[in-house]
């Protein structure tokens, strides 16, 4: 019997003060997960943020920082190389990103399926050739041929995703449906198999309701920050932030509104946010102190930002 490898935990070798993100509060540092929503919600649009965010190392969405920058993998089953090539642009234009610079790779393979062997073993050594940081795949109803409510099916596909991800330490999106928006966690409405929400790290959905499009984070070992309303805009189209889903507390005023965005992606001096929100620095002082007294704000270090729980 040759008898599998066992180490005490305590003799465990672990990097001090290991970052635990790839992007500050969305997407765990070699998470696997997904990127899920209701039809028509901008799923391939959020998914694409996420690779320009990382192959540039710009905050995704203009606040969320990037931790670990460095190469994207996509492929994309249902947009032409084209259109992939106008949207990741207009995303790089609308963040002042130079474009022609942006390592993210699009696999042009007409076919993958990651329920066939040989498809996996080219997927894994493209991976192993390019070395990304994220790999994106879209949509997954689109990359294979199993029975998506069969645990046993659905497994195969998520053993090897795995594997990959450890073999390669990348970081793994799938775009994926939701049947609904659901009213507690949004996971359990993933289309398929429950072990799809059992297997992920890092999940991000875009839910519609209230005539509003919400984006809710969640993740295995980590705080999720509050969900937030998205729009696409046009002209570059581009996913901008509207605010926190929970920004409309009675009382709450247009600038507070405006203070929690500004510092949600960073904190920052009183000075910075002054120029930010342009509002006169005695009536900065008494938003400000409107919002610690609520535990909206703190300060720390001489410098403004949100609990962690907001963040």
């Amino acid at each position: 019997m040759n008898p599998f490898p066992v180490v005490r935990v305590a003799h465990i070798e672990t990097t001090e003060h290991a970052q635990p993100w790839l992007i500050t509060d969305l997407w765990g540092r070699e998470a696997v997960g997904f990127v899920g929503g209701t039809p028509k919600s901008c799923k391939t649009w959020l998914a694409l943020e996420l690779a320009v965010a990382v192959a540039s190392g710009r905050p995704c969405l203009g606040r969320f920082a990037v931790a670990e920058p460095g190469p994207v993998l996509l492929y994309a089953a249902e947009d032409a190389a084209q259109d992939i090539h106008q949207r990741v642009a207009g995303i790089a234009r609308a963040r002042s990103i130079d474009f022609e610079r942006l390592a993210v790779g699009l696999i042009t393979e007409p076919i993958l399926r990651l329920d066939i062997d040989e498809h996996q073993q080219r997927l894994a050594d493209t991976v192993a050739k390019v070395r990304p940081r994220l790999l994106v795949l879209d949509p997954l109803v689109r990359l294979h041929r199993a029975d998506e409510n069969s645990a046993s099916d659905v497994s195969g596909l998520l053993g090897f995703l795995r594997l990959l991800q450890r073999e390669h330490h990348v970081a793994i999106a799938l775009v994926h449906h939701v049947r609904k928006a659901s009213a507690t966690q949004p996971g359990q409405a993933l289309r398929g198999s429950g072990d799809l929400h059992a297997w992920s790290d890092s999940n991000l959905y875009l839910l519609h309701r209230k005539d509003r499009l919400e984006l809710h984070a969640e993740h295995r070992s980590q705080p999720a920050p509050d969900p937030l309303v998205v729009r696409l805009h046009d002209d570059p189209a581009h996913i901008v932030v509207e605010g926190s889903v929970g920004a409309d507390e009675p009382g709450l005023q247009p600038l507070h509104r405006g203070i929690l965005d500004a510092l949600v992606g960073q904190p920052m001096t009183r000075t910075a946010l002054r120029d930010i929100v342009a509002v006169r620095n005695e009536t900065l002082g008494e938003a400000l102190a409107w919002l610690q007294a609520r535990g909206h704000v703190v300060r720390r270090d001489g410098l403004w930002g949100v609990p962690r729980s907001r963040h």
